[in-house]
This record gives structure tokens, C-alpha cells and sequence, in this order.
């Protein structure tokens, strides 16, 4: 008889791409005109801190530094704090220069 041990493969998170803790002022909207702070980010969408209730379900313009406006839809809200999940993954290079490592290389 044969035996073996296995480890099943456990998923400790939802999430399908690491996030990276950062601080970062940006903006909501075409026109850039409400303040918001990313404070974790990865190439799928980001976590935000608002001055203003944002709703789930809703496609917002997030104009992020380097790289421009990208559209996200809110995933989940909660009175200043939202998730957002980015239409197009932001490409790598792009991702390495928001959050500094491409400095530290």
C-alpha cells in the first residue's frame, strides 16, 4: 500500500494579487476635483480613504500619480472608506513606481 502526506492548498485571501501598504494623495473624478488617499494598493484596485461617502456599485475616475486617470468600480464602502477594483490591472512598472520599488532595486 502506498502512502502519502499531503497539504491541502489553502487560500488565506480573496485577493488575486498582493497589496502594498502606501500613502497617497490623489483624486476622484473626470475633473480631479475630490481629494481621496490610497492607502493600500495592488495591480487590481486599491483601498481608499474619502472625504465624501462613495457608493457600491458606482464607476469612479481615479487619477493616481505617474500614471493618469483609470476607471475602477467601487466594490465595497463603508462610511469614508471604500475598495475599488481597477478596470485594466495596472502593469507591473507602473505598480513598482507608485509604490517605490522600483527605487529600492
Amino acid at each position: 500500500m502506498f502512502v502519502a502526506d499531503f497539504e491541502p492548498a489553502e487560500l488565506t485571501s480573496r485577493r488575486r494579487a498582493p497589496r502594498a501598504p502606501i500613502s497617497l494623495d490623489v483624486s476622484i473624478g473626470k475633473s480631479g476635483r475630490t481629494l481621496c488617499k490610497v492607502v493600500d494598493i495592488s495591480v487590481n484596485g486599491a483601498r481608499l480613504q474619502t472625504y465624501s461617502a462613495l457608493k457600491r456599485g458606482t464607476s469612479i475616475w481615479l487619477n493616481l500619480p505617474q500614471i493618469g486617470q483609470v476607471v475602477a468600480d467601487v466594490m465595497w464602502a463603508d462610511d469614508y472608506s471604500a475598495g475599488c477594483q481597477f478596470h485594466t490591472p495596472l502593469a507591473i512598472d507602473a505598480f513598482d513606481a507608485l509604490t517605490g520599488k522600483a527605487a529600492d532595486d
